[in-house]
């Protein structure tokens, strides 16, 4: 199999994640979301929550394409290279986080967003964190202790919860993860979305969420030590099902919940992206069918790069106002997209809009070559 033909399946699966997180972080009113575009309100698993770990799968996934070229280099060159890269894209993340850097106040006047309020965590910042901690360790553990690391992390996340939480560590209020956060980060740096000073994407969460990636570089390495060949393929089959079963098993005791990171999480969407992977790799390696894969192939040469664009143009969207209590957001839903479909559909259409509007953004990256590497 060429590195075309393998980079194909990866980057439509990678597209794939981008194109999804674009859909589900801009319907045109929170208000009105059709029921799997939204999170489990929390223990459960609906398919939004299938996004980002999916896109930590594919990250790995690309790891063990790229980290091939670590191995003629010594442990210095290498750890500069994680440390640059993690840096890097943290740091975007803090960037985007404070983006557009001002906001309105209660006397619609426009003040520069404090520091002190500024979110820490976040979905970039996870990434950076989850990416360097994997690639330190599948460099200097290797692939085969790499995996026994999974497992021992996974264990003892499950071990932690219950020895730090308080009475149901399976709860917001119980879980052991918000009092480190609040303790290392303070509450003024915690996401608010639950209501509550609460970083889905905190600390303590980030440990389980490293064992996506590194899965990903474990499927990534199979499939380029394996070949294009039908057992590779029954292979990854096989160790889906049995994620997603053990998963299934271990949600009795451990329950599957995206916002406290739970290790039967892990295990179920691991299960499922390759499931999906799979399904992708047959249809484009073994079928052929590369023409109807080519929309999503566009997000996945330029992932980062879009999805932060996607963040940036939305941040624009609430700063700007169209009236002195309404933003160019709310505006163009309530005068463009809803008197098309009315609530629901027109809420979903705005967020079809914009996945449109992204992928033309990438075609055009694309036709001029341009690549942004992180």
């Amino acid at each position: 199999m060429t590195d075309s033909q393998r980079f194909l399946s990866l980057d439509v699966f990678r597209g794939l994640t981008v194109a999804a997180m674009i859909l589900v972080n801009n319907p045109g009113s929170w208000s009105y979301v059709y029921t799997p575009l939204e999170h489990a309100t929390w223990h459960g698993c609906t398919p939004t929550d299938l996004v980002f770990p999916f896109f930590l799968f594919a990250v790995g996934n690309a790891m063990s394409f790229s980290m091939k070229k670590y191995a003629g280099q010594g442990h210095a060159a290498a750890l500069k290279k994680i440390g640059q890269r993690t840096l890097l894209i943290f740091g975007i993340g803090l960037l985007l986080n404070w983006f557009p850097f001002f906001r309105w106040n209660g006397e619609n006047q426009l003040v520069l967003k404090p520091l002190s309020q500024l979110r820490i965590m976040g979905v970039l910042p996870r990434i950076a964190l989850c990416y360097g901690f994997a690639a330190l360790i599948i460099h200097f553990a290797g692939e085969r202790r790499s995996f026994v690391i999974v497992g021992c992390l996974l264990l003892a996340y499950w071990w932690l919860l219950p020895a730090f939480g308080q009475s149901d560590p399976y709860s917001l209020e119980g879980y052991a993860g918000l009092r480190l956060d609040k303790w290392l980060l303070g509450e003024q740096h915690l996401y608010k979305g639950e209501g509550v000073p609460f970083d889905p994407e905190g600390i303590l969460s980030t440990l389980p969420a490293i064992c996506n990636v590194i899965f990903g570089y474990l499927a990534g390495s199979y499939i380029q030590q394996k070949g294009k060949d039908y057992p590779m393929l029954c292979g990854l089959l096989i160790a889906g099902c049995v994620l997603v079963f053990a998963a299934l098993c271990w949600n009795l005791v451990f329950p599957i919940n995206k916002k406290i990171w739970t290790s039967s999480y892990v295990l179920y969407t691991t299960g499922l992206a390759l499931l999906v992977l799979s399904i992708l790799m047959y249809a484009i390696e073994f079928r052929g069918w590369r023409k109807a894969a080519s929309f999503f192939e566009v997000f996945g040469k330029n992932p980062l790069f879009i999805y932060v664009m996607s963040g940036v143009l939305v941040k624009l969207y609430l700063l700007l106002r169209t009236a002195p209590q309404q933003n160019l957001y709310g505006w163009l839903y309530t005068h463009v997209f809803r008197p098309i479909g009315g609530n629901y559909p027109g809420s979903l259409l705005f967020a079809l809009f914009h996945v449109g509007l992204f992928w033309l953004l990438g075609w055009w990256m694309d036709r001029k070559k341009i690549y942004i590497r992180v």
